[in-house]
């Protein structure tokens, strides 16, 4: 199976518009999760920096249209949609930003094969380094591996 890894802004994007790729994204590991297929893995780590990043003032103003409450009840969806790790290596500091850190350590602890962002050269060095893909969600449906 390909196990992937979303970074906090393929997840921002999905809520700030419901046609790019991110939403689609969503979508679908929404629907993949429906059939017993769970594609995406998270830790409580990433679980709580989504909570953090979407719960900002100045995010929050973008997608206004939903509450704090349902944007805590995505977030819980997304953990329901998905495998649940445990970090048992930390890899801090190997990038330059904490967060990303945090999605680097789900990956290599949850066996992801990619992580899914639109920040790819905040993680520099890691497909070298971890053999773990770094791709943006459109990058993603073109291997066409989720489907």
């Amino acid at each position: 199976m390909y196990k992937i890894v979303i970074d906090t802004n393929v997840l921002l994007s999905a809520l700030f518009s419901n046609k790019g790729k991110s939403y689609k994204l969503i979508e679908l590991l929404t629907a993949k999760a429906l059939e017993d297929t769970k594609y995406n893995v998270i830790s409580v780590p990433l679980a709580l920096e989504f909570e953090e990043v979407l719960l900002r003032p100045k995010n929050r103003q973008k997608y206004d249209y939903f509450t704090q409450e349902e944007v805590r009840l995505i977030i819980s969806d997304i953990v329901s949609i998905s495998h649940q790790t445990k970090l048992h290596f930390l890899w801090r500091p190997f990038l330059k930003d904490s967060f990303d850190d945090k999605v680097l350590e789900t990956a290599v602890n949850g066996q992801a094969r990619a992580i899914i962002t639109y920040n790819t050269k905040d993680f520099a060095g890691v497909k070298k380094y971890f053999d773990i893909d770094i791709l943006t969600p459109a990058e993603l449906f073109d291997k066409g591996v989720l489907l």
